[in-house]
């Protein structure tokens, strides 16, 4: 039996917050993508698609995050104007992805 979607466990962290109170709370969930997102990380990381690499790993887990929930819920009326723009955008995106630049591994 194939499986259509991959399992993962989030778990995220305060470590310290702009007013310079912390209580350390901390949030954890599982969820499910299509894509295979450690792969997807591993490649983004080796691009320069940013300056920051840790931009690069924010900007594809949260990427993955919304799209996949979009998908999900593809006929709320909240994405009926974006859906068709987000696929625009993740042709360009992925195409972006295909042509930038490797970083060179040290």
């Amino acid at each position: 039996m194939d499986k259509k979607f991959n399992t993962y466990q989030l778990h995220l962290k305060e470590k310290a917050l702009k007013n310079g109170v912390s209580d350390g709370k901390t949030l954890e969930f599982q969820f499910e993508n299509h894509d295979d997102i450690l792969q997807l990380v591993d490649l983004v990381k080796s691009k320069e698609l940013f300056k920051k690499q840790t931009d690069n790993v924010e900007f594809l887990v949260g990427l993955k995050l919304f799209s996949e929930v979009m998908l999900r819920n593809r006929d709320h009326e909240m994405f009926t104007e974006f859906g068709p723009e987000f696929g625009i955008f993740m042709k360009k995106f992925k195409s972006y992805v295909k042509m930038a630049k490797t970083v060179e591994q040290t």
